[in-house]
């Protein structure tokens, strides 16, 4: 029976969904303050209902209800119960159904926490985000049903849960990975609200940016849990293999960095605002572009669900009817928007301007990377393979580039900067970081133009953001003083500015300076992989809840000392026949030594590969800072103040909007 209540609930979702997506649209247009009301209980509502689905799927797995289809698939009733629990989006119906949820609860968070804001604004936000749940309640609905029912022979055991997805890295990567993908979803609604309006002034922006920023706060936790995930889970020891799907997920964190930037120019100088619309249009589309992706059957890949063509072709539909109708109204709403600002060619609106060209011909390089094979192949024109050679050709000098006008943007001021003062501000930074990263050479014993390029890079925007800092905290009470009073928002950009510099780092430096062997071993064996000795002591059996492992034991040493003991696996998994590799890593700051086994060669000879990665976890650590940045920066109390003030706020710009020929709210 809790099967189809759980099937229930997601039908009366679905009519709710209906009823957001025109009862408070409908009060907007019409000015029906009535109608308008019913937006906050509906999103409540779908809410709440959504809640339930997923809850009634969650017994299903706890108790191991293998008369549910997709439970049967998807678990084992020897799987932990940790396990069971993120089973539930470990297949396609279910992993759906996270994506409605975390929809739901981001409309319903527009709902609780914009009740400050004008109450055409919201209803026209929670229609646009109702619009969108129709879309995704009618794909689960019609196309991936997570509770049918196996009849009439109901498996005494389920086939298991992949074991690629038997790891604390997927129960946490997919809800992050999600709520990144879906929180655009909300930029999005704010944007088509704000074409709707025709008012696309510096109000809008400042509504819009603190969801952007959380979102895009999400998606970097999610992008980087799921690279440390392949690091340690996967056997190869790379943190990045441009597969198709793991560039589905980077290109709407491209162009939401780009929309992030861009609104704060926004809210700042009223400036980009057609610009800014579209990047909320293009950043949701590709979160759109992703979900097609993953469960179209158009990849195959370890991150991919689904192989349906029905599910494709309604995916792409959905896709489509997105971009075109948003796109349509932006060609009849944009152009009627006029800006009079003036900024120089030094500005700091420029150098933003610069940067958003970058991440978004970034985004554009990795879109034809991934997609033109695909075309070729649906063409039957042939197929092809882009791997690393093309991305790292490519993306890498605009990284250095993006990375390079950043630091230098960091000093510049808004409206206009003088030439001369900012080739002085820059001299003593610029030097620094030569020397600094001529240092980082000499430690690694090689130059390599590429390596220096990068840490160059990373070193600069450290330097400068610390110079910055710096200067900013000057004050006659001290410097104390002088760092409090700056703002958190202020904090954010220092901390995300940092994190990306240790990202850099850590990416150029594990490429560049990085070890892999692949050597053959038997106990006893001793190999020396960079500066470090791995002695191979032995290998046994053991057993765990729903596997059996080889286990080796290996030794590590450093000039004689010993390091650490290291206890990779080869796992077995007898209900789905499979067979995985669980690495061993020593982790370090500044180091990594990573171990895994390989093949059997002989009865006591195995595969062994033995890597050395400097820096390596500063990937994830600055990707961690980053996301603390996002996270700090919305905590800004400007974001708190009550509606009366955004008057005040909205009337402090120098710069005029004309909409439809009519003056309208100017932006600061």
């Amino acid at each position: 029976m809790y099967p189809e209540l759980g099937q229930l609930a997601l039908i009366i979702a679905l009519l709710l969904a209906v009823l957001l997506s025109v009862v408070p649209l409908a009060g907007a247009l019409t000015g029906r303050d009535s109608l308008q009301a019913f937006a906050r209980p509906l999103s409540t509502g779908m809410f709440v209902f959504t809640a339930l689905s997923f809850a009634v799927l969650t017994h299903a797995f706890m108790v191991d209800d293998f008369s549910v289809a997709y439970v049967a698939n998807n678990s084992n009733s020897m799987l932990p119960w940790y396990y069971k629990f993120s089973a539930v989006w470990g297949g396609h119906e279910g992993s759906l159904l996270l994506w409605i949820l975390m929809l739901a609860g981001w409309t319903l968070a527009v709902a609780v926490f914009s009740r400050k804001l004008p109450s055409v604004m919201v209803s026209q936000v929670l229609s646009v985000l109702g619009m969108i749940c129709v879309g995704f309640f009618l794909f689960i609905v019609i196309t991936s049903n997570p509770f049918e029912r196996i009849l009439p022979n109901i498996p005494a055991d389920g086939r298991d849960l992949n074991p690629l997805l038997q790891d604390i890295g997927l129960i946490l990567h997919p809800p992050m990975l999600y709520m990144g993908y879906v929180g655009f979803s909300v930029a999005f609604a704010f944007a088509i609200a704000a074409l709707i309006n025709g008012k696309l002034d510096a109000a809008w922006a400042r509504w819009s940016r603190p969801w952007t920023t959380v979102a895009w706060s999400f998606l970097t936790i999610g992008i980087a849990l799921g690279s440390w995930w392949a690091y340690y889970e996967l056997g190869w020891g790379g943190w990045w293999f441009w597969d198709p799907v793991e560039n589905a997920s980077l290109l709407p964190w491209l162009s939401g960095t780009a929309l992030m930037h861009s609104l704060a120019v926004t809210e700042k100088r009223g400036v980009f605002k057609s610009w800014t619309v579209l990047l909320a249009i293009v950043t949701f589309s590709l979160s759109l572009l992703g979900a097609f992706l993953v469960r179209s059957g158009v990849l195959t890949s370890v991150h991919s669900f689904a192989a349906d063509p029905e599910r494709g072709s309604f995916l792409l539909a959905l896709l489509g009817i997105t971009v075109v109708a948003s796109l349509v109204l932006y060609a009849f709403r944009a152009p009627v928007v006029h800006v009079r600002a003036r900024y120089d060619s030094l500005s700091r609106e420029i150098f933003l301007l610069l940067n958003n060209v970058l991440l978004v011909a970034a985004t554009l390089l990795v879109a034809i990377g991934t997609l033109y094979p695909l075309v070729l192949d649906y063409l039957n024109m042939g197929k092809l393979s882009i791997g690393e050679p093309f991305f790292n050709a490519t993306f890498s000098p605009l990284a250095v580039a993006a990375g390079l006008l950043l630091g230098a943007g960091i000093f510049s001021r808004w409206k206009k900067t003088d030439g001369g003062w900012l080739a002085r501000k820059l001299l003593w930074p610029l030097a620094v970081s030569v020397v600094a990263t001529t240092a980082v050479m000499l430690i690694y014993g090689s130059f390599a133009p590429w390596a220096f390029a990068g840490v160059f890079a990373a070193v600069w925007i450290t330097v400068a953001t610390a110079w910055d800092l710096w200067d900013k905290s000057s004050s006659r009470r001290g410097r104390l003083h002088g760092l409090k009073r700056q703002s958190r928002s202020y904090y954010g950009m220092v901390s995300g500015h940092l994190g990306l510099a240790m990202v850099i780092a850590g990416a150029t430096v594990v490429s560049n300076y990085g070890i892999e062997r692949d050597v053959r071993m038997v106990p006893g064996d001793s190999v020396m992989v960079g500066d470090y000795q791995v002695v191979f002591k032995s290998i046994g059996d053991r057993r765990g809840a729903n596997f059996t492992a080889e286990y080796g034991s290996f030794d590590v040493f450093l000039d004689g000392k010993h390091v650490s003991e290291l206890h990779p696996e080869k796992r077995h998994y007898p209900v789905g026949m499979s067979v995985m590799t669980e690495a061993d890593i020593d982790g370090g700051l500044f180091r990594d030594v990573f171990i895994a086994i390989g093949e059997r060669i002989t009865d006591d000879a195995w595969a062994i590969r033995l890597q050395y990665k400097p820096l390596v976890r500063w990937l994830w650590l600055g990707s961690l800072v980053m996301a603390i940045g996002g996270f700090l920066a919305i905590s800004d109390k400007r974001y708190r103040i009550r509606a009366h003030s955004e008057a005040k706020v909205a009337s402090a710009g120098n710069e005029e909007d004309v909409v439809g020929g009519k003056p309208a709210e100017a932006g600061t």
